[in-house]
This record gives structure tokens, C-alpha cells and sequence, in this order.
């Protein structure tokens, strides 16, 4: 008897934690949303960077102080607000659209857990990461 007990619970188990991430609600990644779709006109294209003029960014030294981040308005506010979750050289690598990084923004702030600082600072890191980092320019 314990044992038919003991493979019922261990079902059972097996039965409720197995649904736990299946019923969790899912969160857009932004990353990966356009995965396996081919390179295009779609302005979330993710190949994008790729795509993007391969000196782009090359022709200015960044400022060591913040980074290697180009020198320009916003670039202190864009480094203190974004080495607290990773490296320069995330930014520093990006070719993506003005509207992607409105979208990263927003991801990064609901689903990563970003600080988000005074509407004018936010209004000159975006304007900063476009102006330095755009697929567009």
C-alpha cells in the first residue's frame, strides 16, 4: 500500500511542478521574437546590424573614462545607466533601428528590471544611443 502511495505522490508531483513554467504567463523577448525570419525590410529586423555599414562607429575613439562610448551629449548619463546591468561594449556593438531601441528600452525596464531615471535623462540616453548607435545614420 505505501508504495502504490509513494508512485501516486511522485505523480502527482511530477504532474504539478511540470506545469508550473507552462502556466507561467509568457513575456516577449525581444531578441528573439524575429528568430527565424529572413533579413528584410522589417524595421525589427535583427539582422539589421549585421546589414549596417561596417565602419560605422569606427571613425570615432570613444572616451575611455565612460568606456569607450563616443564623446556626446548623454554619454556620461548612457554609461551610469547602463553599466549597472552590463558592459559598454553591449552598446558599443548595436546597429539597430531608433524604434528598436525605444522597444529594448521598454523590455528592459518591465522585463529586466531597469531603473528608469527622469523622463529628460531617459530622453538623452535615447537620443544619445540613436544619434551613436542607429542602423539608421
Amino acid at each position: 500500500m505505501f508504495d502504490i502511495v509513494t508512485k501516486l505522490a511522485a505523480g502527482l508531483a511530477v504532474l504539478v511542478l511540470g506545469t508550473g513554467p507552462a502556466a507561467a504567463e509568457a513575456r516577449l523577448d525581444p531578441m528573439s521574437a524575429l528568430a527565424g525570419r529572413p533579413a528584410g525590410a522589417n524595421p525589427l529586423d535583427p539582422m539589421a546590424a549585421i546589414r549596417a555599414r561596417a565602419d560605422a562607429g569606427a571613425a570615432r575613439a570613444g572616451n575611455e573614462e565612460f568606456g569607450g562610448l563616443p564623446d556626446g551629449a548623454g554619454a556620461e548619463e548612457t554609461y551610469y545607466q547602463c553599466v549597472a546591468c552590463h558592459s559598454t561594449e553591449i552598446i558599443k556593438q548595436q546597429r539597430v533601428t531608433d524604434h528598436r531601441w525605444d522597444e529594448l528600452w521598454t523590455w528592459m525596464v518591465e522585463a529586466q528590471g531597469m531603473v528608469e531615471p527622469e523622463p529628460e535623462t531617459k530622453a538623452l540616453i535615447l537620443t544619445y544611443l540613436k544619434t551613436n548607435f542607429s542602423s539608421e545614420r
